[in-house]
């Protein structure tokens, strides 16, 4: 039987999962790394640590499957997270800037305000913003000890974490990246398929420091330590939209886990939001390009951490669906978890959370309720937001993944709020097994795209309950306790 190995690198972890032949998970391994904080709003790995527990969480993986080498290695990462290295000797220059540091505020705000974001959004898809990689790169270049010097002699390499990995496991043979990763580095044009030179020359960043950009599944080149060969890669939130088997225009997926990204697939033409969503690029195979909008809620399950850490509310996440359950129906409480401002579609980085609605007798049930509930109307939220830019993104169910999902009150109240009916797989390790289809298929042991949308498992189907009217009503509601919570201009 053959075997397919994902080695999936997170923010706060490195996990790898091994597949059979039959695209089940059998063996697993995780290992967590320090986060780095040196300034406010700086995050930063070590890119030793992401190296070094990518490849014990794929070897123990392995062993535990008791597979001597897989088949094919499928790689799925944490997306904008930016690491430039030496090409001789293969050592960064600088620790990892991870997606979540803001140290380039100002420089965003400045070619913001010189007038650049159209044309940057127009080539990209993208938001001026210091989460995509472009201007995290400029940072090390103006920041570290000779490294614009070397960057313009050709002596380093950048990359997202996909390409940081392929160079370790291919020992410095290839330095590559696929186009969904490429994608969101804010200096590719999603359009043509190319790096921009506008871009590049904008930021006074050598071109000569950038990957080599491949399809989903190619060849990527071999990985040494593990004796095989890589030939797929994504990053995560497109790696899960894969895993979902959401190859059809007007099929969306939300992953919930800290936060909630969402995908809409719009087919083989970008949409232009309207809507401050991103235009990014779904998955590319055969050397052709299909689109996405995508939108990201920055607090999701998150916001049950702080019903835990923050309240002492509950001891385990799994106790809210209980609370929720026994929560007075008569009162109606709204939780705006704004704990580090809201993403789409308002990216108010400057408001902060609040809640509308209380009385004497609210308590632990009530705030679990408004908890979970706060994640279906930020949901809406994007689901009115795509519906605005693509008449066609209200005509599918959602299939949704992460450790939030397996909360039935949560994805009932998901269901009440879209009026749409969400999908929760089987399997639900959907960015892992993204990656090792990508690799499978590529190798000839996996299904071909219609084949593995056939083999694609449902586990339950959450359907509306309740009338119209309700759910415009509780909707209006929230929309009301938003307006009382965005920063005034």
């Amino acid at each position: 039987m053959p075997y397919i190995l994902a080695m999936d690198q997170g923010t706060t972890s490195s996990r790898a999962i091994v597949f059979d032949g039959d695209m089940k998970p059998i063996a697993s391994a995780a290992e967590e790394f320090p986060q780095h904080f040196p300034a406010s709003g700086w995050v930063e790995h070590d890119p030793a640590d992401i190296w070094r527990t990518s490849l014990s969480t794929a070897k123990a993986a392995l062993a535990k499957a008791g597979v001597e080498r897989p088949d094919a290695i499928g790689i799925t990462n944490q997306r904008e997270t930016t690491i430039i290295w030496d090409r001789t000797t293969g050592k960064p220059v600088y620790n990892a800037i991870v997606w979540q540091d803001r140290r380039t505020d100002a420089t965003c705000a400045a070619l913001r305000k010189a007038g650049h974001e159209p044309m940057i959004t127009d080539k990209t898809g993208l938001l001026l913003d210091p989460y995509f990689s472009a201007t995290k790169i400029a940072w090390i270049l103006d920041n570290v000890d000779g490294a614009r010097v070397q960057a313009e002699a050709g002596a380093l390499a950048f990359g997202t974490v996909d390409s940081y990995l392929i160079w370790q496991l291919t020992e410095g043979k290839a330095h590559r990246t696929d186009a969904t990763n490429a994608a969101r580095t804010m200096l590719y044009n999603i359009h043509t398929g190319e790096w921009d030179a506008e871009l590049c020359a904008l930021l006074n960043i050598p071109m000569s420091l950038l990957p080599d950009v491949r399809d989903c599944a190619a060849e990527f080149g071999h990985a040494e330590a593990l004796g095989a060969p890589i030939l797929g890669v994504a990053g995560d939130q497109q790696a899960a939209t894969i895993g979902q088997a959401c190859f059809a225009p007007g099929m969306m997926k939300s992953t919930y886990g800290t936060g909630c990204f969402a995908l809409l697939n719009t087919g083989k033409s970008p949409v232009k939001s309207t809507n401050r969503l991103l235009t990014t690029i779904a998955y590319q195979l055969d050397g052709q390009p299909t689109y996405a909008l995508e939108g990201s809620i920055f607090i999701a399950g998150a916001v049950v951490q702080w019903l835990r850490d923050g309240l002492g509310i509950i001891k385990e996440a799994s106790e809210t669906q209980a609370l929720a359950e026994a929560a007075d129906p008569e009162q109606q409480l709204y939780l705006v978890p704004a704990f580090t401002g809201l993403g789409a579609p308002y990216w108010d980085a400057n408001c902060r959370g609040a809640i509308y609605g209380l009385t004497r007798n609210s308590g632990p049930a009530e705030f679990a309720k408004a908890a979970l509930e706060s994640v279906a109307y930020q949901t809406r939220d994007l689901v009115e937001a795509m519906r605005g830019d693509w008449a066609d993104a209200g005509k599918t169910v959602l299939r949704v993944d992460g450790g939030m999902c397996n909360n039935d009150w949560a994805m009932q109240a998901l269901a009440d709020m879209l009026g749409a009916e969400v999908d929760r797989p089987k399997v639900l390790e959907s960015t892992a097994l993204g990656a090792a289809w990508l690799a499978g298929m590529q190798a000839g042991v996996y299904p071909d795209m219609q084949g593995f949308s056939e083999s694609w498992a449902l586990e339950q189907r959450f359907k509306p309950s309740q009338p119209d009217s309700w759910r415009e009503t509780k909707y209006a509601g929230w929309k009301d306790a938003i307006s009382r919570t965005l920063s005034k201009p």
